[in-house]
Parts: C-alpha cells; sequence; structure tokens
C-alpha cells in the first residue's frame, strides 16, 4: 500500500492499514512529514514539523503493534494544536510571548502517547486562540487548502489546514466560543465540541474543551473517547441510528445588528432538516430566545483572556488587539464570574427543553471562510466585535456547556463545502454523535446519487 495515499485518508482507514501490514508506521509518518511539509510550503498549516520525532515514535508504535498491541490511533499519524503541554516543549498559544517549556506533559498529550499516535507537528493558531481566523505576528497568515484567498477559520486554523489539506487524517483542536467548529466550517470538516468537563480543558472560565478536526463523524467519535470521558462509547454511537427526535430549526441571528444569512448556508441548513426529515424526524421552525446569555458569556471569555494574557513571560509582545482586548478584560472583576458560569449552566439546561426540542439545527455562522486579512489592522475591540456578529452561532453553546457539532451538509457554496450545526440537550454527547453520523451518511448518499 502507497503510504503517500493513505496520508490523507481516514484515520480509521490507516489503523486498518496498519493492523493488516500494508504499511509501517515508520512508512507512514514519513509519508505524513513530506505531505505535511509540501501543504505548509503552500499554506502555512505548521508552526514546527518534528521529523525525527515522529520517526521515533512510529517505531515505538511497530514495535507495540509486532509485541501484539493494537489501538485505534496506534501508529497513526496526528497533528496537535500549539496550546497542548509537552514536556520540554514551549507551548506558543500563538504568540511571541510565551517562551517557557512546559514542565511536564499535559492529560491530552498524555492520553496520545498511551495511544500510541504519532504527532508529526505542531499546528498555527492566532494569539492566545483567541480569533476566528489564524493570522498573527508569532506565525503569519494560514490560509485555506480549498481556496488559499480565505482563512481557515480559529482559533483551531492550523488543525483545519493540515486535515483539510490532505497532510494528516486527524489534528487536535480545541473550542472555546467556536474555535473547533469555525474551522470546520470554514474547510468542510467534521468539529464536535463535546459538553462542557468531558474532556480536558476549562480555560476562559470553563468555557473551553478538547477535541478534533477530521473528515469523518466516527473518527471524531474514536479521538473523543480516547481523551474524554464519556457514559457511553461515542465510536458505537456514530454506528447507530438515533430514535425520531424532535428537531428544530433556527436561522436568525442571536447577534444584532444582525448580518444577512448566506443563502448557501441558509440552503444547507434546510437541505439538513429536509434529509432528516427523511429519515423519520419531526423537524420544524423554531426561535431561541437568549435573553441575557450573551452578556454572561462575553463577562467569561474577557475575564479568562485576561487571565491568559497575564500568564506569558513578556506581555510587552502581546499584539496591539490582544492587549486591547487583555485590558478591557481585566474590567471584569472576579466575583462576576460564578454567577455568569451559574446563568450559562441553568440556561442550557432549558434552553432546548423550552422549544420542546431534542436537537436543533442552525447555520455555523453567517457566511463562508473570510478572505485572509479581513480583519486586518482593526483593534482589539473592533475586531470582536464584527467576529461575534460574523461567528454569531457558536459562543452561546460554549456558555451552556451543550454538546455541539458542525458537519458537511453536501451543496456547494461558491466552492467551499457548506455545513450546519448541530446542538443536543445537556448529557448527550452520543446523541450528538448518532444524530452528526446519520446526517453525514445521508448527505453521502444524496452525493453518490
Amino acid at each position: 500500500m502507497d503510504p503517500a495515499a493513505l496520508v490523507a485518508d481516514t484515520p480509521r482507514a490507516q489503523a486498518a492499514a496498519l493492523l493488516e501490514g500494508g504499511v509501517s508506521a515508520v512508512d507512514l509518518a514519513a509519508a505524513a512529514v513530506a505531505a505535511s511539509r509540501a501543504l505548509d510550503a503552500e499554506v502555512n498549516a505548521f508552526l514546527g514539523i518534528d521529523a525525527e520525532g515522529a520517526h521515533a515514535t512510529a517505531q515505538e508504535a511497530d514495535r507495540r503493534r509486532a509485541a501484539g498491541e493494537d489501538g485505534p490511533l496506534l501508529g497513526v499519524p496526528i497533528a496537535l494544536k500549539d496550546d497542548l503541554d509537552a514536556a520540554g516543549h514551549v507551548t506558543s498559544w500563538g504568540t511571541r510571548s510565551r517562551r517557557t517549556p512546559a514542565r511536564a506533559d499535559g492529560p491530552v498529550v498524555t492520553a496520545l502517547r498511551r495511544a500510541g499516535a504519532v504527532p508529526i507537528g505542531r499546528t498555527t493558531l492566532p494569539e492566545l486562540a483567541l480569533y476566528g481566523f489564524t493570522e498573527s505576528a508569532f506565525s503569519g497568515i494560514t490560509r485555506n487548502p480549498l481556496d488559499p484567498t480565505r482563512t481557515s477559520g480559529g482559533s483551531s486554523g492550523g488543525s483545519a489546514a493540515a486535515v483539510a489539506g490532505g497532510a494528516v487524517g486527524i489534528a487536535t483542536a480545541s473550542d472555546g466560543a467556536g474555535s473547533i467548529r469555525i474551522p470546520a466550517a470554514c474547510c468542510g470538516l467534521v468539529g464536535i465540541k463535546p459538553g462542557a468537563g468531558r474532556t480536558p480543558g476549562g480555560g476562559w472560565n470553563g468555557l473551553s474543551v478538547q477535541g478534533c478536526l477530521t473528515r469523518r463523524v466516527a473518527d471524531s467519535a474514536l479521538y473523543l473517547d480516547l481523551v474524554g470521558d464519556f457514559p457511553s462509547p461515542l465510536a458505537t454511537a456514530a454506528e447507530q441510528d438515533p430514535p425520531p427526535l424532535r428537531i428544530g430549526v433556527d436561522l436568525a441571528s442571536p447577534v444584532t445588528p444582525a448580518l444577512p444569512l448566506d443563502p448557501d448556508l441558509e440552503a444547507a441548513v434546510r437541505r439538513s432538516g429536509e434529509l432528516l426529515a427523511g429519515l423519520g424526524h419531526d423537524v420544524r421552525d423554531v426561535r431561541v430566545r437568549y435573553g441575557t446569555a450573551p452578556a454572561g458569556f462575553v463577562a467569561r471569555m474577557l475575564h479568562g483572556l485576561a487571565t491568559a494574557a497575564a500568564d506569558v513571560d513578556d506581555p510587552a509582545l502581546l499584539e496591539t488587539r490582544t492587549a486591547d482586548v487583555a485590558r478591557i478584560g481585566r474590567l471584569v472583576p472576579d466575583a462576576a464570574i460564578g454567577p455568569a458560569r451559574r446563568q450559562g449552566e441553568a440556561w442550557g439546561r432549558r434552553v432546548l427543553a423550552d422549544l420542546d426540542v431534542d436537537v436543533l439545527l442552525t447555520p455555523p455562522a453567517r457566511g463562508p471562510a473570510v478572505p485572509v486579512g479581513h480583519w486586518a489592522g482593526r483593534r482589539g475591540l473592533p475586531t470582536m466585535l464584527a467576529q461575534a456578529r460574523h461567528y454569531a452561532h457558536t459562543p452561546a453553546w460554549n456558555h451552556t456547556g451543550l454538546p455541539a457539532a458542525v458537519v458537511p451538509a453536501g451543496g456547494s457554496g461558491g466552492g467551499l463545502p457548506p455545513t450546519v450545526q448541530i446542538i443536543v440537550r445537556p448529557g448527550h454527547d452520543a446523541r450528538l454523535v448518532s444524530v452528526a453520523a446519520q446526517l453525514e451518511r445521508a448527505v453521502l448518499r444524496t452525493a453518490h446519487g
């Protein structure tokens, strides 16, 4: 089996080839390193590519497999977003202002080492993971492999570019306001934000969770099972159709003044609803009432950013717009955070119940991936306000802690595959995966006639 052809395939396909002996982990890692270098030259997806480390880890994976070990990521190449601590490595968080190496592996890296995954390199992100586009003074501009004139999204923009560009089949990602789902939407990928507390993370006052970016729901489910704690396996849920559910569709923007909704994204959400209705679900239009919830989210996010900005080695090296936002965040009192978290959790417990639905469908954003440089040169507050209008549909579900996912919805949006966002009630991560996988199968059947 040609390793170069396999690197762009799914992690499940790679694991199957490794198990069958059609390819070695060493050869697959070498092919992934080569593909990553080629892609990086075009779109700037990586902060660094570790060929030597990948080779050593792949050798160990081959040894473990020869000794009779198996696992869904054993010997599988993976790209790591540079927000994960690895002993001796400076976790940049996309900024020039961090210089101190991590003292120990963080929980995600520990889980990946245990699973035998093969890290190929570290992917780019905007400074302190703050923006929905990956452009920084530290690493430059990361472009969308599907259209290099456009952003790959953020903050997990390098990870999305690495997967969408075929360098790896999976890359780690994190999501505090949409940073898994926004890049998934920009690049036509699967991005699952698990429920609060299910995976390591908790940054930005509990808004952030860890996940990954892949091309298929089942691959994301496998990864989440490895790094998270769920009542039942998500990989099993990806193989099972859900029971008939009540599904609401809401196209309205939570943010005013609202940007108009892109017609291709509107069509994608409507098409998704029709496919799910054809599979036996009760699908109807609804309207979420957000009330004061956005204010609680903003307090948590700004306070969290100010905390992150204080935890750097040289604050003078922060970008001007980041320093602007951190300055505002320092005005949020510590005493406001507990009530804001409780508000979000309480609203999360009732928001879908008040709509009398089990599942909610929304667009992931008001439009497709913006051109690179779209928000260049703006100060912090104008950038945040402009992002809030464009990426209006993701932050609320961090505030509530509800599980949410973005999946491709078929069709073509000006050359970029349109996607839909799926949200479920608290504690129903398995249901989210099941619905997302069912929709994915329906979309693929429709595409293949």
